[in-house]
């Protein structure tokens, strides 16, 4: 059956791009990772069927519940009829996976030597070793394979571990060829061999020394390695034995196109729709509904190419290039760039759904703001403080980094009986402005300051993306902190001369400069009737606000002084770069 589709004039693998054998990237993926974490920290959870809810929905279960039938992203009721012993425990709050997430990365950083290490979610982590495995290449012995030692340091030749270099380790696709003299001719199946037992002895140390159980797949790109790894799940790996275009091209002609990574719904809807000559439709949005056709189906498709595709993927807003890129992926062709792992994240985001019961009211919305806000502070400072300073008070710690921006996201749910209702809107609103500096104050618990967070910023963001003083239909919210300064000594960020003593005694110094009005004035907050307090603004101002989308600005006092939004201070023009850097490093 290969055969004759090979010889098909119009398969697109006659037109197949190039692309380099030069990386060997591998994708692990933590088994039912969620459900694990609870089940390390109790492990008599493990023989019984468990599942991780949020909401009324299971979030994962672990693979006893999914052998009576349950599965993950089912409704809790069902799940239940199925399994009427189903152990259900909270997953709603993200933090333990977090950090059994953050725990486990760091691990397999340690072990690479280029860094380049990147999360995808929190269960799942590529890792480019193409560097470690070239330089235990030429360290093989031909002549003693049976003997062979891998090295896990260039600079420690007795870090390492022992292996048999006569059969790759777990299981490959296709199987795995015999050794022949031909055979180890062939550097990429060198490279191959010893990264199986790379991937072999990371699986083995993260279950025996954490506990955890993983899958991954071994191959030269990224798409190629996470579609590896699906192969045999769970607790075992897959090696694409990708020696020839042949055999990667049969291995991508297997999968439904909505399975490989980059293919989304939209995408992969469209191009199943010219496939099938099926006039537009709505893009579904679950995988029940996603597209079916494999990628063996579209490109015998007649006259299938990337231009092709280009015309029915293409349009308004779509990303440039966006057919190539898919004619690439269905050729599993792929040179994206495992990410360089970074010792802080590029942000920290906090959000959480209110599907089947929208937030209506100032209770309901004070309540979830301030605890998502104090799940906020809390990331903060597990990811961006330093984990080997002194802990003998909370003081001595050290800020790795400053976020400078707050932004705030929701999303509304159509109102009942509304046209749109059928149709609902899956983007998202979302303001921003400088972060408080007082957030990095370690005087103070998080809750503390999550809720001074909430009152002196998180409320006015909301207020200008929602003006109405209830009946808003949220059916998510997202607090994000991002645009990471990175600290650069132990006394703030960069370097240079510590400028805050001047603004310090900047007040004393522009008084004879500054005019004060000295009449009474009201109360700038007003609280509604649910005690929230709200700043009260003239509609020049909030018309002043709504214009000021992505940050607060600066309020113009006269032609050379300026007043700070977020300290009050009153600034000259030259001094306004000095005075934002100020607020920048901290108090």
């Amino acid at each position: 059956m290969m055969t004759a589709s090979l010889s098909t004039p119009h398969r697109a693998r006659d037109h197949k791009p190039y692309e380099s054998q030069d990386r060997i990237i591998l994708h692990f993926d933590y088994d039912c990772f969620y459900a694990s974490v609870f089940e390390n920290e109790n492990p008599s959870l493990k023989s019984l069927p468990v599942g991780v809810k949020q909401k009324s929905i299971l979030a994962t279960c672990n693979y006893v519940a999914r052998g009576k039938g349950v599965k993950k992203l089912m409704l809790i009721s069902e799940a239940q009829k199925l399994c009427p012993d189903l152990v259900l425990v909270n997953g709603e709050d993200l933090t333990k996976f977090r950090d059994a997430s953050k725990k486990l990365w760091g691990f397999l950083r340690s072990h690479s030597w280029n860094k380049r290490v990147e999360r995808l979610g929190l269960d799942e982590v590529f890792m480019d070793v193409s560097d470690i495995i070239s330089y235990n290449e030429q360290l093989l012995n031909p002549n003693s394979l049976a003997e062979s030692f891998f090295q896990l340091s260039d600079q420690d030749p007795e870090k390492g571990f022992t292996f048999d270099a006569t059969s790759l380790f777990g299981c490959t696709y296709p199987s795995q060829p015999s050794i022949q003299e031909e055979t180890w001719g062939s550097p990429l199946y060198v490279r191959l061999l010893l990264s199986s037992h790379l991937a072999g002895y990371l699986r083995h140390k993260l279950e025996e020394d954490f506990g955890y159980t993983s899958t991954c797949g071994v191959s030269t790109n990224k798409t190629l390695a996470k579609l590896a790894g699906t192969k045999n799940k769970p607790k075992n790996q897959t090696t694409l034995m990708s020696l020839t275009g042949e055999v990667v091209q049969r291995f991508m002609d297997e999968h439904q196109i909505r399975k490989i990574p980059g293919m989304g719904f939209r995408t992969s809807h469209l191009v199943e729709n010219h496939v099938l000559s099926r006039t537009s439709e709505a893009i579904p949005h679950d995988d029940e509904h996603s597209a079916k056709i494999t990628t063996r189906e579209v490109l015998e498709h007649p006259s299938m190419s990337s231009a092709v595709l280009e015309k029915v993927l293409g349009g308004p807003g779509t990303e440039h290039g966006i057919g190539l890129k898919v004619w690439n992926l269905l050729h599993g062709i792929d040179n994206a760039a495992v990410k360089e792992a970074s010792d802080v994240p590029s942000q920290i985001s906090i959000e959480d759904t209110y599907m089947s019961k929208p937030i209506n009211t100032q209770a309901e919305l004070l309540r979830e703001l301030c605890s998502l806000s104090a799940s906020l502070m809390r990331r903060m400072h597990v990811d961006l403080m330093d984990e080997d300073s002194t802990t003998e008070s909370p003081e001595s710690r050290k800020w790795l980094a400053h976020p400078k921006t707050l932004r705030l996201s929701t999303r509304t749910r159509s109102k009942l009986g509304t046209e749109s209702q059928s149709r609902e809107n899956f983007s998202r609103s979302s303001r921003s402005q400088p972060l408080p500096t007082f957030v990095f104050s370690l005087k103070e618990g998080p809750e503390m300051i999550a809720e001074r967070l909430v009152n002196d910023a998180i409320l006015p963001l909301f207020r200008r993306l929602h003006n109405e003083r209830q009946g808003w239909n949220l059916a998510l919210i997202n607090i994000c902190v991002t645009n990471m300064v990175l600290t650069g000594n132990e006394d703030g960020i960069g370097g240079g001369r510590d400028i805050s003593v001047m603004f310090r005694t900047q007040d004393a110094k522009l008084k004879e400069f500054t005019v004060y009005d000295n009449s009474p004035q009201a109360n700038p907050y007003v609280a509604d009737a649910s005690g929230l307090e709200c700043m009260k603004q003239s509609p020049q101002e909030q018309s002043k606000q709504d214009s000021d989308i992505e940050s607060v600005g600066w309020e113009e006092e006269d032609g050379y002084t300026h007043v700070c939004p977020l300290c009050g201070n009153t600034i000259p023009q030259f001094a306004l770069p000095a005075h934002e850097r100020f607020h920048a490093l901290g108090e």
